[in-house]
């Protein structure tokens, strides 16, 4: 029962993150628990539960005596979570690059084939499958680190990231070619075992991530 109770749990955790990240729940917007039990088709308890550890990990603000919101943006707050990201990653790229063995190498070419393929599409003009897009951004980034060895830099990794995301899908616009090239020369950089070639490619390819969202953002 403890089981299916945290499996419930953590699937609205995660499907309540996403609708923040992807902006059906906009920043700012009141959270109210009867509207999110239906719908959720969560308890109220669940939902308390899920709301207080999503503010932890800093995409909901709680307002004492005025229940929760989804957490404000900001240009400032959004240019902190780059360099948070550049600081964490470039690490963790590195140290995966060192130890990274042939498991790593075939999970990071799966990784970068199925972004790269996605990446393609949108160059044709199909923006159909924006949310698989993100996915497999997300899992060519995550593979590349995977092999530093910390999974207290993972976790903290992977809330940065989906922080960083989020702003993202702010922006209408992606930055197309430029950020698929970005891409494969972290990739290159990283099977020829070139660290600080990759780290370089990863924080310009971060920067210029954050320049674009700014340039576009409409605060």
């Amino acid at each position: 029962m403890t089981k299916i109770i945290n499996t419930v749990g953590s699937s609205t955790y995660e499907r309540i993150k996403k609708d923040i990240i992807f902006g059906n729940l906009a920043p700012g917007s009141k959270l109210k628990l009867d509207g999110l039990k239906e719908q959720y088709d969560a308890s109220v308890s669940t939902l308390r539960e899920t709301l207080n550890r999503l503010s932890s990990d800093g995409f909901v603000e709680a307002a004492e005596q005025r229940g929760f919101f989804v957490r404000s943006v900001s240009r400032e707050d959004l240019a902190e979570i780059a360099n948070l990201r550049i600081l964490l990653e470039c690490s963790a790229l590195k140290t995966s690059i060192e130890n990274g063995d042939a498991d790593w190498e075939g999970n990071l070419v799966a990784a970068h084939h199925k972004l790269k393929l996605v990446e393609e599409k949108m160059l044709s003009g199909d923006y159909s499958q924006k949310e698989t897009w993100k996915r497999y951004d997300w899992e060519f980034h995550k593979t590349s680190i995977e092999a530093c060895n910390s999974q207290n830099l993972m976790s903290l990794h992977a809330i940065i990231f989906d922080k960083y995301l989020r702003y993202q899908m702010l922006v209408i616009t992606d930055r197309g070619e430029d950020a698929a090239l970005e891409h494969q020369q972290i990739f290159d950089a990283a099977l020829s075992r070139n660290s600080s070639r990759a780290m370089e490619a990863l924080e310009i390819h971060i920067r210029k991530g954050l320049e674009h969202t700014l340039d576009n953002m409409k605060i």
